[in-house]
C-alpha cells in the first residue's frame, strides 16, 4: 500500500488548547513509521484542483484571508497561520495523487496522513477545523478526470461529513454515506437527508452507544447498499474520534472497531472494485486513541494475502 504524508501540516497552527493540533499529525507519522508501505510526500493541489469542488470566489476570499504571519480566526473554531494555506493544498494533493496511484494499479490502497481535515468544509463555507473538501475533490478527481462512473465515499468519523455531503448532494454518480453520533456538532445528518439522487445514506449512532451499535449498523445498511452500488472506488474519511478516549464526543469505540470497519471496508472493495481504497485522515483528538485507531485502519488496510 502506499502512505502519502503532508509534513507542511505540521506547519498548520491553531490556538494554544485547541483541539486540532500539531501534535495530531506528529502522533500518526510515528505510528505510520511501523508501518511497511511505500511513501511519498503529498504535493501540491493547484487552484483548478480545487475549483472542482469549490467555486473561485470562495477559493481567492480564502486564499486572501491567510496571514503571513500570526494567526487569523476563519470561523468560529478554525483559524490559520501562514503555514496553513500550504498544508491545505497540500491536504487536497495528497489524495489526488492517492487517487492517481490507486487507479493506476500502482499501488491498491492508500492512506494520506494530513491536516487541516476535510469533510466539514461546504462548498463556500469553511468551518469544523476544516478549509478545503479533501475526500469530496478526490471523489470528483476520479469521475472527472479519470472517467469513473461510480465513486463512494464512506465517513466513521464521529462527527457528520456536511461538508461532503454538501459537495456531493446533486453528484448522482457518488454515494455518500456518514456514521456519526447524533445529537452532535454539526447538528446535520438526519436519516432523511438522502441527497437530489438518493445518493446520501446517513446513520445517526445514539451517544454512549460502543462499536457493537456501529457494526449492526454496517452490516444490515452500510455494506449492501455498498455492494448495491457496486463502486469502482471507494474513499474512506478516516476519523478516530468515535474511540472511547475522545473528548469530542460520547462514542465508545474501541481500536478493535476500527480494524474491524476498515477490514469489513476491505472486503467489500475485493468484491466490487479490486480492493480500489484510498483513505484520509479526518478527526480524532485524544492522541492515544488517535495514534492507536490509525496503526489499526491502516494495518487493515495492507494487502493481506490470508483474506
Amino acid at each position: 500500500m502506499l502512505i502519502i504524508n503532508n509534513p507542511s501540516g505540521l506547519q498548520h497552527e491553531m490556538p494554544d488548547g485547541h483541539p486540532e493540533r500539531i501534535a495530531r499529525l506528529e502522533t500518526v507519522f510515528a505510528v505510520l513509521a511501523e508501518v511497511e508501505a511505500d511513501r511519498v510526500e503529498a504535493p501540491l493541489a493547484t487552484e483548478d484542483d480545487i475549483a472542482l469542488c469549490h467555486p473561485q470566489s470562495y477559493i481567492d476570499a480564502l486564499r486572501n484571508a491567510m496571514p503571513e504571519a500570526g494567526m487569523v480566526q476563519i470561523d468560529a473554531d478554525t483559524s490559520a497561520s501562514a503555514g496553513t494555506w500550504e498544508a491545505a493544498l497540500r491536504g487536497v494533493g495528497g489524495c489526488l495523487l492517492a487517487v492517481d496511484r490507486v487507479l493506476s494499479g500502482a499501488h491498491k490502497r492508500a492512506f494520506v496522513a494530513t491536516r487541516p481535515p476535510g469533510h466539514h468544509a461546504e462548498k463556500t463555507r469553511a468551518m469544523g477545523f476544516c478549509l478545503f473538501g479533501n475526500i469530496a475533490i478526490a471523489a470528483r478527481h476520479a469521475l472527472e478526470r479519470h472517467g469513473l462512473s461510480r465513486v463512494a465515499v464512506v465517513d466513521f468519523d464521529v462527527h457528520h461529513g456536511n461538508g461532503t455531503q454538501d459537495i456531493l448532494w446533486d453528484e448522482a454518480r457518488a454515494l455518500f454515506i456518514s456514521s456519526h453520533q447524533m445529537p452532535l456538532y454539526p447538528g446535520s445528518g438526519a436519516v432523511h437527508e438522502r441527497g437530489a439522487s438518493d445518493n446520501v445514506m446517513n446513520l445517526p449512532l445514539s451517544p454512549g452507544s460502543d462499536g457493537q451499535a456501529m457494526r449492526s449498523r454496517y452490516e444490515s445498511h452500510v455494506f449492501p447498499r455498498l455492494r448495491e452500488f457496486a463502486p469502482e472506488l471507494i474513499l474512506i474519511s478516516a476519523g478516530f474520534d468515535a474511540h472511547t478516549r475522545d473528548p469530542l464526543a460520547n462514542l465508545n469505540w474501541e481500536d478493535e472497531d476500527f480494524a474491524w470497519v476498515t477490514r469489513e471496508l476491505v472486503k467489500v472493495a475485493e468484491e466490487v472494485c479490486k480492493g480500489r481504497i484510498v483513505s484520509t485522515l479526518e478527526g480524532g483528538y485524544d492522541l492515544q486513541g488517535l495514534g492507536d485507531g490509525v496503526l489499526a485502519h491502516v494495518t487493515e488496510l495492507e494487502d493481506h494475502d490470508d483474506r
